[in-house]
């Protein structure tokens, strides 16, 4: 029998991609996902997974469902037998984080801790949490390894993340037969190579490179530029953009980690190399061929100079390596943002 792994938030950008990893490997992801960020499709189920079925040629398991709705969570966690869970979902844009603290506190810790005491009154006890490199705040030093001190974050969304990373740590330690796998990720980019699956935010893109793409496609007349008054070789914030096939492939591996009843581990999941904003400008001209225009203005608030990752510890202990460059990034999101223009 196939392992049916839950994938919280499985709809959305880096879901969708994980969901499509995980049936390549052969797993039966279970999705959940409340619509969020995530686009309605026909039969119920969000585009992203219509798609990610036409891509595996396999039915994907979907319902639709609410982290903080412990009686959906119970309902659903007695329907079938997980032997893991994925957790992507919560809220996500560090500029909003900002100005709705209560929310993403709410929704994310709420959401998780329900999660995680309906996983324990199913004895579901495995799970990967998709956490960010904004835990470690403002670097005290580069390249960021897994020691660097955490907790320091400059916004709620980073916070909230911190937290819940302390939930796991603290539930592991206090209960034995729990296994994790914590990944901070750094700054995923790009889409699947058929082009069909990539990043498709609601309104005003948040990051940087779904904002580039779209001024390439002509959605979007310019670029702002937060700040060019870094302490780096352009000025402009540096860092490691990291492919979100590759990403989801860490999953994969982490997954296969937790059968090793590996307690609380915590991997760095980025590439080891920053690159600037205007440096992304310029392989993203280079990708889709056409000029992108750009204004620089002030530092957003939140913002570091410069953030990127040590990543030998997932490459020596999940035998995981980005194995995608810059330009494949770039080809690949360009290729998504040409074939969807306006998105899902």
């Amino acid at each position: 029998m196939a392992e049916k792994i839950l994938v919280t938030g499985g709809a959305g950008y880096i879901g969708s991609h994980c969901v499509l990893e995980l049936a390549e490997a052969g797993y039966v992801p279970v999705v959940i996902d409340n619509f969020h960020n995530a686009i309605r499709g026909a039969d119920a189920l969000p585009e992203s997974l219509q798609r990610v079925q036409q891509i595996v040629h396999k039915p994907i398991l979907f319902q639709e469902l609410d982290i903080t709705n412990k009686a959906a969570l119970q309902e659903l966690f007695s329907k079938h037998h997980f032997s893991a869970v994925m957790h992507f979902a919560g809220l996500k844009a560090v500029g909003e984080s900002v100005q709705k603290p209560l929310e993403y506190y709410r929704v994310n810790l709420t959401g998780t801790i329900q999660l995680l005491e309906t996983m324990k009154a199913h004895g579901v006890k495995n799970i990967v949490f998709s956490s960010s490199a904004t835990v470690y705040g403002d670097p005290k030093y580069l390249p960021l390894d897994e020691n660097h001190p955490v907790g320091g974050c400059t916004n709620p969304y980073g916070k909230s993340k911190y937290f819940i990373e302390e939930m796991i740590r603290d539930l592991c330690k206090a209960e034995k037969d729990w296994n994790a796998v914590l990944l901070r990720y750094f700054n995923p980019i790009g889409a699947h190579e058929s082009g069909m699956i990539g990043e498709d935010p609601q309104g005003i893109p948040n990051n940087l490179m779904p904002y580039v793409a779209q001024v390439a496609v002509g959605r979007r007349e310019f670029l702002s530029v937060f700040g060019n008054d870094y302490k780096t070789d352009d000025g402009t914030g540096v860092r490691d953009y990291i492919h979100v096939v590759d990403l989801a492939k860490g999953h994969i591996a982490a997954l296969k980690k937790l059968k090793e009843n590996c307690g609380c581990k915590i991997y760095n999941l980025g590439t080891g190399t920053g690159y600037s904003v205007l440096q992304m400008v310029q392989a993203m001209e280079k990708a889709s061929g056409r000029e992108i225009k750009y204004k620089i203005t002030r530092r957003r608030e939140g913002d570091v100079a410069s953030c990127y990752a040590n990543p030998t510890l997932a490459e020596h202990e999940l035998g995981w390596k980005a194995a995608f460059g810059l330009d494949k990034m770039c080809e690949d999101l360009w290729r998504w943002q040409l074939q969807n223009p306006t998105g899902f």
